[in-house]
């Protein structure tokens, strides 16, 4: 029988730490003290929740987590049990110090997330540009000329390496951005996130680390702990990664990658300045550590200074530049690139071969094609001046519509406004279901970080939507958080325990 005391909780409740990371943490530690012991039938979230004095999707979020890590199973009309053998346990040996198999994080919130994609509402959270940017009727023109131009050739493997044309259209289109390379130094991917991927899988083993900004991009999260490296984040300031904290970082526990987003930072929005960028490559090349960079929002702009990439920097060969073509025009197409010096390029085609063999020959030919007509210069151009606007439809909306004591980023350029909402209020996992209820969702901010902080955070995505829809998904936003805001404030008022 279930003993309440065993839930004898004592919760951080204005700290970093999401409640129901707590939660998860508590319940682990009790059932590897053996004071929760397997069959152990646990108390229904609704119950659970009023006997805490927190919300029932804290408990909900927790559960989902334990199921997905082991330590809980879950039987229809019977309730929530501990499960018979806990992760790393073994003839009934606590597993306290067992190490945890690396997973994507937060499952639980992956699981909600999806509920979005419901009719009506307005998605803030997805990642990609808007629909209405995509040069259809340039793509079909151009994989129209590649067949009757190429007939059946276009349609059978490439090189491993990519389509020799259009990686010399990528030397070419680099080359105005400041970055001196050959064709040969161009590997063309399965998008930029297979870019990412290939650079893990080439440079890294099971339990090396890669450290990386914090919050990050949340598919490098994803990479890592899929690839079973370890990965650590280093805090940003207004000037991007902290260089003090990575160096002492890099004496203590020698990575074997750096990954940054210098420009247009996902999801933060932010920019490091040209004289971090010398700083973060002279420390790279001092400790001989490779440096990734992820340049995919690079040319998002539409405000503020032009920066040259990392590589346009990099004298000492130690920055791979990964970039692509799906951001700024064509996210389906999934054609992206590499660049990289001779010590890894090899290593790079390699695991890209035994990956997928090649890059769909059909879209590596039609995109060159269009780079070679100019389509991206045009595209960019127009796509830019609209994001403008719409950037500045979000910022009067979030004025507006989102609760006083809320604050967020002014990007220069992307497509994303980070913002914080009030401490005093639900967190962003809290409010999220209540959020997808009125018709509006988001990134919850945890999930880009590798330490389950930014719990009040939220990423949305303002260039996915037309004027009208930015200024309704805010309202719906603010009305939701509102409501919740008042349940909290009346359970202050009458504690239950």
């Amino acid at each position: 029988m279930f003993n309440p005391s065993k839930f004898a909780v004592s919760l951080d409740r204005k700290g970093e730490e999401p409640i129901y990371r707590q939660l998860i943490r508590y319940v682990r530690a009790q059932i590897e003290s053996g004071e929760l012991p397997a069959g152990t039938r646990l108390p229904a979230s609704r119950d659970l929740a009023k006997q805490l004095n927190i919300s029932r999707i804290s408990v909900v979020n927790a559960y989902a987590e334990l199921r997905a890590q082991g330590f809980l199973s879950a039987h229809a009309g019977r309730g929530t049990f501990i499960a018979g053998d806990t992760p790393g346990a073994a003839n009934g040996s606590s597993s306290a110090h067992a190490p945890e198999t690396p997973t994507t994080p937060d499952r639980s919130i992956r699981e909600m997330m999806r509920m979005a994609r419901k009719p009506g509402v307005i998605s803030f959270s997805q990642g990609s540009p808007p629909t209405d940017f995509f040069p259809v009727r340039h793509l079909r023109d151009a994989i129209n000329t590649v067949l009757d131009r190429d007939g059946a050739r276009a349609l059978g493997y490439e090189v491993a390496e990519g389509y020799m044309p259009l990686r010399a259209a990528v030397r070419d289109y680099v080359s105005a951005l400041g970055i001196r390379c050959s064709p040969d130094q161009v590997l063309i991917t399965g998008g930029t996130q297979q870019a990412l991927d290939l650079v893990v899988q080439a440079l890294l083993s099971e339990n090396d680390i890669l450290v990386t900004e914090n919050p990050t991009y949340l598919g490098m999260i994803d990479i890592a702990r899929t690839r079973r490296v370890q990965i650590h984040g280093i805090n940003l300031d207004e000037n991007g990664i902290r260089l003090d904290m990575l160096e002492n970082f890099i004496l203590d526990h020698h990575p074997k990658l750096i990954y940054v987003m210098p420009t247009f930072q996902n999801p933060t929005g932010s920019v490091m300045p040209l004289h971090r960028r010398r700083q973060l490559i002279n420390l790279a090349a001092e400790y001989k550590i490779p440096v990734l960079e992820d340049a995919v929002y690079h040319e998002l702009r539409f405000e503020g200074e032009a920066l040259p990439p990392l590589k346009a920097l990099d004298e000492d060969s130690v920055v791979i530049h990964a970039s692509g073509f799906t951001k700024m025009m064509l996210p389906g197409i999934r054609i992206g690139y590499l660049i990289s010096d001779s010590a890894h390029y090899e290593r790079l085609v390699r695991v890209k071969q035994a990956a997928d063999i090649a890059t769909s020959g059909l879209n590596q030919r039609a995109m060159h094609l269009m780079l070679e007509r100019g389509v991206m210069a045009q595209q960019l151009e127009r796509n830019n001046r609209e994001l403008a606007h719409r950037r500045d439809v979000a910022l009067a909306a979030a004025a507006r519509f989102l609760p006083p004591g809320s604050k967020w980023n002014l990007p220069q350029g992307g497509l994303y406004l980070w913002a914080q909402l009030p401490k005093s209020g639900p967190t962003a996992a809290e409010l999220y279901v209540s959020a997808v209820h009125a018709g509006v969702s988001y990134a919850i901010g945890s999930v880009f970080y590798t330490n389950s902080c930014g719990s009040h955070r939220i990423r949305l995505n303002y260039g996915a939507f037309k004027p009208a829809d930015i200024e309704e998904g805010f309202k719906r936003l603010g009305r939701a958080w509102r409501e919740l805001a008042c349940d909290y404030a009346d359970m202050e008022k009458s504690p239950l325990l």
